[in-house]
């Protein structure tokens, strides 16, 4: 299987380990991880693709990005698990580490201010 962040021009990026934790953790089937790491991966491409000039842009892409954790969550329900806290801190961990990755100072609870989970 190839690895989608292989094709993920920052070099930073490309080598952090996403979702670490939820990973470790078998509390979280790693079919669901896997589906959050390429919203992340995507999230990432996009950001590369558009390069948001300000927060504001960065914003939106990193809220969608969350929209789609959102949709993800009632995966996690159906398989005996859910985003509680220790996967939201790593969900927004990770938002954290690619806005920064990419140059931006974010406030965290802005980058995933659409978030139910």
């Amino acid at each position: 299987m190839t690895n989608p962040q292989d094709n993920l021009k920052n070099q930073t990026v490309r080598e952090y380990l996403f979702l670490q934790e939820m990973y470790e953790d078998p509390y979280f089937p790693n079919q669901l991880v896997d589906k959050g790491r390429i919203i992340l991966v995507k999230l990432c491409a996009d950001i590369e693709q558009q390069q948001p000039q300000d927060l504001e842009a960065l914003y939106a892409l990193t809220q969608a990005a969350t929209e789609q954790f959102n949709d993800l969550q009632e995966e996690f329900f159906e398989a005996g698990s859910e985003i509680e806290t220790a996967a939201r801190d790593c969900i927004a961990r990770d938002f954290g580490f690619i806005a920064k990755a990419y140059g931006f100072e974010a406030d965290l609870e802005e980058l995933i201010a659409t978030r139910d989970w």
